[in-house]
């Protein structure tokens, strides 16, 4: 029998991905519900609990234990309503098999399996801009001569005005040899930092070429990948077209891989085309009565201190069994004509089961519940948003298990085809 193949992998894996987000999602605005009613609970009985306080404030030790135990059982029926809405939307999934894929399209346009190859932003942006030139050294200003004033009297002042320039230039001539050093020390700096810089230079340079080629490596990788993924959907669309028994089998693949189950009722499909009939043969696994819940409602009990549940009765657990086995049986049918818009596969032979433990034997067994034959010009004028899901597999001519609850096999053999 045929599983999954590559692209019905990957659509199966967006699409639980999908609905895992929206069931996150979901179960986020729960608890997030949830969350708010606790708290402000919790708030109100921490209110409650302070106001007694007050009131309690100087009595004795039991009104305070009372208060602290009203706000324990308020926090406490909180968490059973909690638990018990979650019950409620286990239960309303399951027994909304059928109805949560009547809304949605199952036709898989496989143009929309192709892939485009989105390349991020350069990485290494750091090493496009040209490294900053070094800070000017700024060279000091040439030392000027400045001629001491001669005295206003000469008289006995010469040699001492002379002593003055002698020191003067001296002086000068010390600050012009300072600076002609500083002219050469300058200058030495400045050769220094252009050759750091321009080895930096050519270092980011070469770093970024590497880079460049690096990143371009990478893009024309992703666009050899996603160009041969591309190949294949084309591929498969020109087989699906000439009807090739493997491109019917990838296409039903995917299409049942967008048959996203509920979390607590997860089903299994094997299939086969058959060329010669355009018949599909399917079997569809679903889990045995054992996964599912029986709680029935979840009850605080103060004098014990403690959550109990109640059970849901055995005739409410063979009931809600025994409509998802049939109801799954309608939407594998509806799933795969619908999205056959070719109509590629005239009828569906169609088996749903279980495997469990043989209490005899102890081993894995297969159990079929149900096995119906449909064609799909008889089934696709059927509303199915109206129908009886047991009236409708009579109708079909269906063998359908009494009591797929208690693991009552059916014999397969001698269903007719509508």
């Amino acid at each position: 029998m045929a599983r999954r193949g590559f692209f019905a992998e990957l659509q199966h894996q967006s699409r639980v991905a999908q609905r895992e987000a929206e069931r996150q999602q979901r179960a986020a605005a729960r608890d997030h519900a949830a969350a708010v009613r606790r708290a402000e609970q919790a708030r109100k009985a921490e209110e409650r609990a302070r106001q007694q306080a007050a009131r309690a404030r100087g009595a004795d030790r039991k009104q305070r234990e009372k208060a602290a135990q009203a706000a324990h059982a308020a926090a406490m029926e909180v968490e059973v309503e909690r638990r018990n809405t979650h019950l409620a939307e286990i239960y309303d999934e399951i027994d909304n098999l059928l109805a949560a894929t009547l809304t949605v399209d199952d036709y898989v346009d496989l143009d929309m399996l192709k892939q485009k190859a989105e390349h991020p932003p350069f990485d290494r942006a750091d090493l496009e801009s040209p490294l900053p030139t070094p800070a000017a050294i700024i060279d000091p200003p040439e030392p000027v001569f400045m001629e001491p004033e001669p005295p206003k009297a000469f008289f006995g002042k010469k040699k001492k005005h002379a002593s003055a320039i002698a020191s003067a230039r001296a002086a000068h001539a010390q600050a012009q040899a300072a600076w002609k050093r500083k002219l050469h020390d300058n200058a030495i700096r400045r050769q220094a930092a252009a050759e750091e810089h321009a080895k930096a230079e050519s270092e980011r340079l070469t770093r970024l070429e590497v880079e460049r080629a690096r990143f371009a490596a990478g893009c024309s990788r992703r666009e050899t990948e996603v160009a041969e993924h591309n190949a294949k959907i084309e591929a498969l669309k020109t087989n699906l077209g000439y009807g090739t028994v493997d491109a019917i089998q990838e296409y039903v693949s995917i299409v049942i891989s967008n048959s996203v189950y509920p979390e607590r009722f997860q089903v299994d499909h094997d299939f086969e085309y058959e060329p010669s009939t355009a018949e599909l043969r399917m079997r569809v696994l679903v889990p045995p009565p054992s996964e599912l819940p029986t709680t029935r409602a979840y009850k605080y009990t103060k004098s014990t201190d403690e959550i109990t549940e109640t059970s849901l009765s055995q005739k409410a657990c063979k009931d809600r069994y025994a409509g998802a086995v049939r109801q799954v049986s309608l939407r594998t049918l509806h799933e795969v004509f619908e999205a056959d818009r070719r109509g590629l596969i005239k009828t569906i032979s169609l088996e749903v089961g279980t495997q469990t433990t043989s209490p005899a034997t102890g081993n894995r067994v297969y159990l079929p519940f149900v096995a119906v034959a449909a064609a799909r010009e008889t089934f696709l004028q059927f509303d199915l948003s109206s129908v009886v899901p047991s009236a409708t597999l009579d109708h079909l001519g269906a063998a359908v298990s009494k009591n797929p609850y208690e693991l009552v096999a059916i014999d397969a053999g001698g269903v007719r085809q509508s």
